[in-house]
């Protein structure tokens, strides 16, 4: 992929975070502060749990080292920005889902690099590769800085000043960030198609099992923490739905012939819509048979 090329991708993503962060305020922090427990839940299950169980179950499954290190680079990654919409449908709690978006996506400074890094060479599978792929971490850190933290900050910062913009441009942001968002998917396709469909069936089973072990990790980790059931909602949503926006972009800039890799970050990218608005559109569907419940209960 040209230069050019790779500046445009990750100026798109860059443009999707400041979307997003057009409705963030610094409240969304303090209040991590003021409320931690389900934020903390959350992120512990982020980028502690996800991340080491991924890793002991390519190692366990002897996955192959290409699509363990592209899963394994997933699960380093923070929350996706659609998270917060899917967590809306469900009528769970959007603060929690705002607060953990936010600041999962500034410890990914941090945590994506390292993470990636740690258990790329603890899984012996991938040690290898992981090598011979060497992206330095400096790079990386670079890059999550320019397309994650430095948007978000300007996104806030437009957002206090001119909250008529943020709240009217909110709907197109949230379109152009999907269709922004596939197209990083097609190009991840169009540059590997051979190798799609070469191992289309077994990614695709990988990744939906993957998914779905990343709502059980969020969800019984809200459960054990003894969060409520908005709460312990938002949580589930936040780590199943990853950006792996992110993780495409850290492979087209620094290692473009992972094939492999960007076919897992792809099928990634279109799965976790799928099973988010699924599973959103199962709890908001409880939700509303609970309340009719209830309201002919009152009326007997």
């Amino acid at each position: 992929m040209s230069p050019a090329a790779l500046l445009a991708l990750n100026a798109v993503l860059a443009f999707m975070m400041f979307g997003v962060s057009l409705g963030l305020r610094p409240s969304d922090f303090s209040n991590v502060l003021r409320r931690p427990v389900a934020p903390v839940t959350g992120l512990v299950a982020q980028f502690m749990l996800l991340p080491a169980i991924t890793c002991l179950a390519t190692w366990a499954l002897d996955v192959s080292p290409g699509l363990a290190l592209g899963m394994i680079l997933v699960s380093c990654c923070p929350g996706g920005s659609f998270s917060n919409v899917m967590t809306w449908i469900g009528r769970a709690n959007v603060a929690t889902s705002v607060s953990m978006t936010a600041v999962s996506s500034l410890a990914a400074v941090v945590m994506t690099p390292f993470n990636f890094a740690l258990y790329g060479h603890l899984n012996p599978n991938t040690r290898d590769t992981l090598q011979a792929i060497a992206l330095p971490a400096e790079n990386m850190v670079l890059i999550v800085v320019l397309v994650l933290a430095l948007p978000m900050l300007l996104g806030m910062i437009i957002g206090a000043r001119f909250p008529d913009f943020a709240r009217n441009s909110d709907r197109f942001f949230r379109t152009a960030s999907l269709g922004v968002f596939l197209l990083f998917v097609a190009v991840s396709f169009s540059k590997h198609w051979e190798t799609a469909l070469q191992v289309a069936g077994s990614v695709l089973l990988l990744v939906i099992a993957h998914n779905a072990l990343a709502f059980v990790i969020g969800d019984v980790s809200g459960r054990l923490a003894r969060l409520p059931v908005g709460d312990r909602r938002a949580v589930t949503m936040e780590v199943g739905i990853q950006n792996s926006g992110l993780a495409l972009a850290i492979l087209f800039t620094f290692y473009p012939s992972a094939g492999e890799m960007l076919v897992v970050a792809g099928f990634w990218g279109v799965w976790h819509l799928v099973s988010g608005l699924s599973l959103a559109g199962y709890w908001n569907f409880t939700n509303r048979r609970a309340q009719q419940e209830v309201a002919q209960a009152d009326l007997a």
